[in-house]
Parts: C-alpha cells; structure tokens; sequence
C-alpha cells in the first residue's frame, strides 16, 4: 500500500501546522519517558542503598544498563527496516517496557547484591526487558516522526524539538513522582509508578496509530511466521541482557567490537553502494556521531555519580524542606519543557534568514555547553571549601547548562541522522546514533565509578569527584572548540543545497509484486527542489 501524503498547512490533518501523528507520538514518548526517568532517578540509590553495591560497583553497572538501552536500538532499527516495520517494532517494544517497569515493583528484602537473594535475578530481568524494549522502541519512534516530514522541510528541526519537549514533559514529572515516592515510602511503589506510566504510552500509540498516516510499516507484506520469529528473537535478546546486565565488564568487550564493526559496515555501504553525494553525507552523520560520544559521557553523569553527589554533598534545602535527591532528576527536564520552545522559534527565525548555525557548529556548542557545567560546579563547590555543603543553586546552574548543550546537539542530532541518511538505510543510522550514546553512557559509568573512593573520609571522597570532574570538564571544552574550528568542512559534506524530498510513486506496488527492490515504504526520490534555508 503506498504511504499517503503529508497535508500542507492548517488542514484538518494538521495541528498548529504539523501533522496530527506527530503529536500521538508525543504524547506515547512522553509517557514512554515518564515511566524510564522516574526509574532512573531511583537506581543509583536502588543499587547503593538495597542492594548495598559500592559506589564504584554501582557507576559500572548504571553504566551498562544504560549502555544497553543504547546498543539495542541497534538490532530494534534493523529488524524494523528489514522486517517488522517502525510500528510493529514501537508496538512490541511498548509490551517489553511495560513488563519489565512492573517487574521492578519486586524489591524483596535489602541485601548485597551478590549475597544469593534470589530477587536479584528478577531485577536483573527488569534490566533486561527495559533494555530490549527500548530497543525496539527509541530508534523507530523517532524514525515515524521523520517520516511525517519530507526532508527539506523546514518544519523538521521543530518537528523533533517539539517531540524532544514531550520527551523531557515525561522525563520532568516522572523524576518528581517516582522519585519522591520511591525514596519517601519505599522502592516497590516508585517503580510501580513508573510501570503505570508505560503501560499509558502503550495506550496511547495503539490508540493513535491511524492518525500515523500509514507511516511505519512493513516495506513488503510480513507474513506471519516471520513476525512472530522477530518477537521470538526479541525474547532470545532478553535472556542475552540478562546475563550481560549481571557481567558488565562483558558490556565493553561488545561495544569495543560491535562498535567497530557497525561503524565499518556503515562505511563499506556508503563507499561501495551509495552515490557520492549520500557517501559524504554518512561521513557527516559519522563524525556528529562520533563527536556524540563526547557529550553523552559527560551529560550522563545525572543519574549516577553527580545523582549521589547532590545526595551527599549539597544543601537540598528549599522552601524551608528538604527535598530527596532523586527529584533534582527532573531539573534538567524541566529546563528543556521551558527552553525548547525558544530554541525551537529561534532555529526557525534564523532559518528563514539564512541565518541558522549549521549542525556540526551547533554540536560544538553542545560540547563545549556540558564541560563548562562541570567547572562551574566544580567552582561553587571550591568557593565555599570542600569541609561545607555546596549550595544547591550550582546544581540548577550545572543542570541550565547541560540543557542548552543538549538542545544544540540532541533534537538536532536526531534530525540530521534521518535528514542524512538514504530511506532504506534510516533506521541503521538512527540506531547507530544511539549506539554513540550506549558508548558514552558506558564511558559515563567507568567516569562515574572513577568518582568512587570507598574508604576515605567525606570530604575526601568530594574531592575526588571534583578533581575528576575538573578534568573531563576541561576536555569537553577542548573537544568543543576543535568541532566549532572543522564545523564549515563538515557541513560541506551534509550538501544540503541538493538534498531531496521523499514522494510517493503508486506504481512501486507493481514494481514490488514484479519482484523488483523498491525502498523502505515505497518512497523513492523526488526530482530535486529549490534551495532550502541553511541548516
């Protein structure tokens, strides 16, 4: 069946000028993140407080976790581009997600994790089934909101900023909820919350999935058996992350040869089977990917070493209360709920003009935004002496600047990896993006548990992760800086004066049943348009 096409303007298909489907995606990944950041905001604190791991032990396995979330994106974009289709792919990954959030709900008695509690291994699953889910889910979600768009079009860039908003609308009051009842009246029922949560963004794509446009499918008639032998193959990677989650160290050793070996295919695709205009394009994507790493590896230090150093080492008190340290989980997300809409009104003004950075300038900026969040902490804390608890306002102030960073280089990320890359190659490249993120948050946890010093005093132990922090601040504005110098030799390569939209042609039905290869969704290019706003 061919894929309809996008109304234009303020039509009965549209919503404040985009399409309809764009805001059930929204509010299913909002929901989605409502129930992953308000278990997030709880681990650290799950994993050093019931199952009583070292700081150091619990940094590593933080960082696999969420290293996992990030490489299963992987296989979930493939099997969705090959298979299953965006839809069917975001429908399994929701149930997986579901189940896994509610199977956090059993804590059991506290205890060392490696003690032989048998509860371990439920939680363990958890992990697993929120990995996996998540793999299914985030590549694709975010690949069906591209593909209500055509690719020069302008409303993209505020397409995704605005999904990027429900993303944080759920991330902000998630890290509130769960977070305050999970630490006031016990682990079971924060994570409960969480599994409510989930289960409602199920709902919610189910529910909205015709208002999707046809957008997602399968890219050729999905016989039954061979759907149900991707589910089962989704279960198969279930009990892989079972054992991965309980071996971190094993986590590495996948992303080191994984990793290289992703990285190669995508370059052996791009030199051998593409134009050399989408060749240079997939080099693009390559290097803000690469430079991804970076920024990810610092940013997600939120949840787990910075998550216990607000815990341990600064004044909470507002308003006369003490707020557990969980909540301040929802501070950056409220940041983004109040900052997006500005970034995004501001990248369409300057757009209009010609005058709009260009996508690796604005991931230079990102980088260099994240370093300096960490010295400005590492200031607040040094001014008032490592002996006395650092003033809460330098961890909003660590917070704004992790989130101007992060709406120059995420919402923009994603839209630049499904601008830049050729339709049957979409989902490979949105899941290589998130495989950048699965290596920085992995670099995230060995950086987290370099914070850990057992057995030394406080005000030793804050020292430490302030020297640590000093340094990967310092390293992230080097970083930064060189992208911003190479930013013009980058955009070069994006050619986007020549960039194409994707249209509908009916007779590739025919071509399909002739047997010959057609892209993803029957889309195929466009003759080529005008010239588009600078990216």
């Amino acid at each position: 069946m061919a894929t309809q096409a996008l109304p234009d303007g303020d039509s009965a298909g549209t919503i404040l000028g985009h399409p309809k489907g764009l805001f059930v995606l929204f509010f299913a990944e909002m929901w989605e993140r409502f129930s992953y950041y308000g278990m997030r905001a709880l681990l650290i604190f799950y994993l050093t407080k019931h199952w009583l791991f070292s700081d150091s032990e619990a940094g590593v396995i933080y960082g696999a976790y969420t290293a996992l979330v990030y490489i299963t994106p992987v296989v979930g974009g493939y099997l969705a581009d090959r298979y299953l289709g965006q839809r069917k792919a975001v429908l399994f990954g929701a149930i997986l997600l579901t189940l896994g959030h509610f199977f956090m709900a059993f804590e059991g008695e506290p205890a060392a994790g490696n003690d032989g509690n048998p509860i371990i291994y439920v939680f363990w699953l958890a992990l697993a089934l929120i990995i996996v889910g998540s793999g299914f889910l985030k590549a694709n979600i975010s690949v069906i909101v591209g593909q209500l768009y055509p690719r020069t079009d302008i409303r993209r860039d505020p397409a995704y900023t605005i999904f990027y908003m429900g993303i944080n609308i759920g991330a902000f009051f998630g890290s509130i909820l769960c977070g305050y009842i999970g630490e006031t009246y016990g682990w079971a029922y924060g994570f409960g919350l969480a599994g409510i949560g989930m289960l409602l963004g199920l709902v919610v794509f189910a529910w909205g999935t015709p208002l999707l446009l046809g957008r997602g499918e399968p890219p050729k008639p999905l016989r039954k058996g061979t759907e149900w032998g991707m589910y089962a193959a989704g279960i198969g990677l279930v009990g892989i992350c079972w054992l991965a989650i309980q071996f971190q160290s094993l986590v590495g050793y996948v992303l080191g040869g994984f990793g290289g070996a992703l990285v190669l295919y995508v370059l052996f695709t791009a030199v051998v089977k593409l134009s050399s205009e989408e060749r240079d394009r997939i080099f693009a994507a390559l290097f803000l990917i690469l430079t991804s790493i970076i920024f990810w590896a610092l940013f997600e230090q939120a949840g787990s070493s910075l998550n216990l150093f607000t815990d341990r080492h600064v004044d909470r008190t507002l308003f006369g209360m003490v707020v557990p340290a969980s909540v301040f989980q929802s501070v950056n997300a409220g940041f983004i709920f109040l900052l997006a809409p500005v970034f995004a009104a501001t990248w369409t003004a300057l757009g209009r003009r010609n005058m709009e950075p260009s996508t690796p300038f604005k991931f230079g900026l990102g980088v260099i935004q994240v370093g300096l969040g960490f010295l400005v902490l590492v200031f607040g804390a040094q001014s008032v002496g490592v002996d006395a608890a650092t003033p809460v306002m330098f961890i909003f102030l660590i917070y704004l600047l992790h989130t101007t960073g992060e709406l120059c280089l995420s919402p923009v990320g994603l839209s630049a990896m499904n601008r830049l890359a050729p339709a049957h190659m979409a989902s490979l490249i949105m899941g290589t993006w998130f495989f950048a993120s699965a290596t920085g948050n992995f670099a995230a946890g060995l950086i987290a548990a370099a914070t850990g010093a057992e057995g030394v005093g406080e005000e030793a132990g804050k020292q430490v992760v302030l020297d640590v922090y000093s340094n990967v601040g310092w390293v992230a504005v080097a970083v930064g800086v060189g992208v911003l110098v190479v930013s013009p030799l980058i955009k070069k390569l994006m050619h986007l004066e020549t960039l194409v939209d994707d249209t509908v042609d009916d007779d590739l039905e025919g071509q399909r049943a002739a047997g010959l290869e057609a892209q993803e969704g029957g889309i195929h290019p466009a003759t080529r348009p005008g010239p588009r706003p600078a990216e």
